[in-house]
């Protein structure tokens, strides 16, 4: 099987595999917000630590899950250095599975990192370019700095600013207890302190029969 799925993929594989794992790994706020059910939530700056314990415990298919798929391919190479090879990742995340209308989870509505991302750059960036124009030309060194900063993310497929703004309180729950859902995914069993989710084929059986 290919390591990348997509949408119609995954529920192909849910159906004659129920004992793959979903593995999420966006912040608590944006898996809260909408989230495949039954999927496990260990953002990815937590999840080289859980790596080995992950890989000692699954070995059924893990399907890596994130927005768009770009964390998830990250997830994979940290899984992939701890020694997994039962890994695939969905191919355009959540907005690809969202807008094929699959069975989602839905709670209060979050903004996504990439788009916190983007906001945060931009307001940097303009309010530097309106200070370098208005109070002394030296600003202009900061926009410079992020896009030289923007340069090398996109080279090194990853992001500082990403991995800071993770560990905001907005970014977090205290719902999520990630060491639970660790062993609760390695478990193959519903998180503790969560309401269990239905069977994820189940799920998206329900759903594509509508």
């Amino acid at each position: 099987m290919r390591s990348v799925l997509s949408p119609a993929d995954l529920t192909a594989l849910l159906r004659t595999d129920p004992a793959t794992r979903l593995l999420d790994v966006r912040t608590p706020a944006e898996f809260e917000a909408e989230h495949i059910a039954g999927a496990y939530n260990v953002p990815l700056d937590t999840l080289a630590e859980h790596g080995p314990e992950i890989r000692a415990h699954v070995t059924d298919p893990v399907v890596l899950v994130c927005r768009s798929g770009q964390r998830a391919r990250r997830a994979e190479e940290a899984l992939g250095a701890a020694g997994m090879t039962n890994l695939h990742v969905l191919d355009g995340g959540m907005t690809a599975w969202a807008a094929e209308r699959r069975p989602v989870r839905r709670g209060a509505s979050r903004i996504s990192l990439e788009r916190q991302v983007r906001i945060v750059v931009g307001a940097v960036v303009g309010t530097a370019a309106v200070l370098a124009l208005t109070v002394a030309p030296a600003f202009a060194i900061i926009p410079a700095l992020l896009g030289s900063a923007l340069v090398i993310t996109g080279v090194t497929d990853s992001c500082l600013l990403a991995m800071l703004l993770a560990r905001l309180p907005y970014n977090r729950s205290a719902s999520c207890d990630v060491s639970a859902m660790v062993r609760a995914l390695t478990a193959g069993t519903s998180p503790a302190g969560r309401t269990a989710a239905p069977p994820l084929a189940a799920a998206v059986d329900a759903r594509c029969a509508h």
